[in-house]
């Protein structure tokens, strides 16, 4: 793993489903940040969402920004793996028993009949609408019991960011086995409800942040501009400390 930006990413695909083998076969539980330019910023921000940031397992980067930051200021070329990247290599992978933590149950239900088509073991997992209450309101033993009993080595969890990555930092001590992985819309884009990721061509040419300004203009033109705010500052501080 390498430190950009304040966050300790690990680019190595390979790597990243090597660390989470691992981490199985010992005692306790841990969690995978999924970051893409908005946490990065919400995190260099706030130092505590940082802490909870690099308080995991690993970093994986969901920014495809982040890479070209990173190539323009230090000159190492580095891809992004984004949330419903790493959900389908794991769902389709059928390596693990998972356990699928979010809210809507309409969204669930059709996340489970679609996931079924990638792995048929899916129709034996557990997908448990999560209450809508406060982050500090959640029954964190009584959700750890839950994934216990269940007996899941992934726990997939859709909140929504900061919310998703302050759930695992909380989860994490009551949790006795599993990896935790937070992948926001991953959930809704496998649900076949008709949110979609955005189109390939879009994707490769960096446009990815527009496609989500028309589905949901009013929540991301918000984030754009807190991006835009902070972002020329995080890029000046970046490129001091390459000089160090």
């Amino acid at each position: 793993m390498k430190t950009y930006f304040n966050i300790r990413y690990e680019f190595d695909k390979k790597r990243v489903h090597e660390s989470i083998a691992e981490r199985l076969t010992q005692p306790g539980s841990d969690y995978i940040c999924v970051a893409d330019g908005v946490i990065m910023n919400t995190a260099n921000r706030d130092s505590g969402y940082l802490e909870i940031i690099n308080g995991g397992l690993l970093t994986i980067c969901d920014s495809g920004y982040v890479p070209l930051y990173i190539k323009w200021i230090y000159g190492e070329k580095f891809e992004q793996y984004c949330g419903s990247e790493i959900f389908y290599d794991i769902i389709a992978s059928r390596k693990y028993r998972m356990i699928f933590l979010g809210t809507q149950q309409a969204t669930l239900d059709g996340l489970k009949s679609e996931l079924v088509k990638i792995n048929s073991d899916v129709k034996d997992m557990t997908f448990y609408e999560l209450p809508f209450c406060k982050v500090t309101e959640f029954d964190y033993p009584a959700i750890a019991e839950m994934i216990e009993k269940d007996g899941a080595d992934i726990v997939w969890i859709a909140l929504g960011a900061p919310k998703q990555e302050i759930f695992m930092s909380c989860l994490k001590p009551h949790l006795r086995h599993g990896v935790m992985i937070a992948v926001g819309a991953a959930f809704k884009f496998f649900s076949g409800s008709g949110v979609q990721r955005a189109p390939e061509w879009m994707v490769r040419h960096h446009l990815e942040f527009l496609h989500r300004i028309a589905k949901e203009p009013n929540k991301q033109l918000r984030r754009c501009f807190h991006i835009i705010r902070t972002l020329p500052g995080l890029l000046f501080k970046e490129w001091r400390r390459s000089k160090n």
